[in-house]
């Protein structure tokens, strides 16, 4: 039987192949297990076609260990995360996020709607693998699966929060266009818009369960770009499959990134006196560009390693208000506790309707600095902490930028890369610094061979 871990954001997998009915029934055992039986867990799902049987699998793994569990359908990630605060339930969500349709995963909220501890993740591992190992699983005939009892309202209470996040303000005389992914948003995302009153036009809300971040989404907003450019409407929304985060595009076409967002609302935040601490938490990705606007202002860029996880915690650690990360992640710590993309699209949205300003120029005070990511495969990852003469070089690229650029090197955790990534303000030079860097790398640690 397959073997994942917990990566940043749960387990993933290619589904019915690693993520097996098999696999995630054991997972289910195994967090009521840690977690316990007592609590109420509240499920949730996106549009994938593996997500029901998925969905099945986790609810008669819960049952044998004599937990409760009611599934929520088809809801958004923020959605079930929500709930489970609320509720003081544990939340599981059957998504993997932006990946394609053959993939799936698991992440898994603690009582009231956090993430689960690096602790916990390990005693869950430790389980999984123990009951993997046991082989008892009786999962072949699919009657065997619960036809899982389901929580009533859970939409409806999502689409109510949204709404009620603006505390009676309206969206009324923006134009927007939502592309949906055909994903979990599909349906709820547009109608809490036209509920704070926006004129929406919507894309790409007709999931058949292998449609989901088909060249589109947050992903690929190109469609989206025109689509606003043609309808002269005055932004547009880009969710992935489980609608925890999001990309805008402005009036012209411009895609507004993470770190333009973040922008944007801190200096909402800063301007009101309500961003707490004077510090916005985000990772190690973050551009120059949001470097340089938050130093501007005086607002400190708490930085963290890559996972909205890791934001989440810098945020909890420090009491800040706002977080969040390039790829479109962004917290707002008064209304949630992890990443929404209907959210944070509306609360831009709110910014530019209370102070009149088009997106394009609220997000005119990030200036991103060209950036280069080359992922390097190499023989020796393990080999890079003592890469001496790489780290020279490293240390020679890092002097000739000065504060005109940065360097990032990282190995990833699943793959024998090397990601080397180099801004830098002046064109052209992010290209050449990243290539020198490339050929060090290799000198050290060897090409992967074929």
């Amino acid at each position: 039987m397959p073997h994942l871990r917990f990566g940043t954001d749960g387990v993933r997998g290619v589904a019915s192949v690693d993520l097996t009915k098999e696999f995630v029934y054991c997972l289910g055992r195994a967090l009521a297990r840690v977690l316990g039986p007592d609590h109420l867990y509240l499920i949730a799902r996106d549009t994938r076609e593996s997500g029901y049987i998925l969905e099945g699998a986790l609810s008669t793994g819960l049952h044998r260990e004599r937990a409760l569990s009611l599934t929520c359908g088809v809801l958004p990630t923020p959605g079930l995360a929500l709930l489970a605060r609320e509720r003081e339930a544990v939340g599981v969500m059957i998504s993997a996020s932006h990946n394609p349709w053959t993939d799936n995963g698991v992440k898994v909220f603690s009582l009231g709607g956090g993430k689960i501890s690096d602790e916990q993740q390990s005693a869950i591992e430790d389980q999984l693998e123990q009951l993997l190992a046991e082989g008892d699983v009786h999962l072949d005939d699919m009657a065997a699966i619960l036809n899982p009892s389901y929580a009533p309202g859970t939409a409806d209470r999502y689409v109510a929060h949204l709404v009620d996040s603006l505390k009676g303000r309206s969206l009324s005389g923006l134009k927007v266009v939502v592309d949906c992914g055909n994903g979990a948003a599909f349906e709820l995302a547009p109608f809490a818009l036209r509920g704070l009153g926006c004129d929406v036009t919507v894309l790409n809300a007709d999931p058949n369960g292998r449609n989901i971040n088909d060249g589109c989404g947050s992903t690929d907003p190109s469609a989206l770009a025109r689509a606003v450019v043609e309808l002269q409407a005055d932004a547009g929304l880009a969710l992935d499959g489980d609608a925890d985060r999001v990309v805008m595009v402005d009036a012209s076409g411009e895609v507004v990134d993470g770190d333009k967002m973040l922008a944007v609302l801190a200096f909402d935040l800063d301007d009101q006196g309500l961003l707490a601490g004077r510090g916005v938490a985000t990772t190690v990705m973050a551009n120059l560009g949001l470097r340089r606007a938050f130093a501007s202002r005086g607002i400190e860029l708490v930085e963290t390693p890559v996972g909205d996880r890791y934001v989440k915690a810098a945020m909890d650690e420090r009491g800040l208000v706002l977080g969040g990360e390039q790829s479109g992640h962004v917290i707002i710590g008064a209304l949630a506790n992890t990443g929404d993309g209907t959210l944070t699209g509306v609360s831009v949205l709110d910014v530019m309707k209370r102070t009149g300003r088009s997106l394009a120029d609220l997000a005119s005070v990030v200036v991103k600095a060209p950036q280069v990511l080359l992922n390097v495969k190499v023989a020796n990852r393990e080999g890079l902490p003592d890469a001496e003469a790489f780290w020279s070089t490293v240390s020679a690229v890092e002097r000739g930028l000065g504060d005109a650029g940065r360097v990032l090197v990282r190995a990833s955790g699943t793959e024998p890369v090397v990601r080397i990534m180099v801004e830098a303000l002046e064109p052209g030079v992010a290209d050449v610094r990243a290539e020198t860097l490339r050929v060090a790398l290799l000198d050290a640690l060897g090409p992967l061979a074929d």
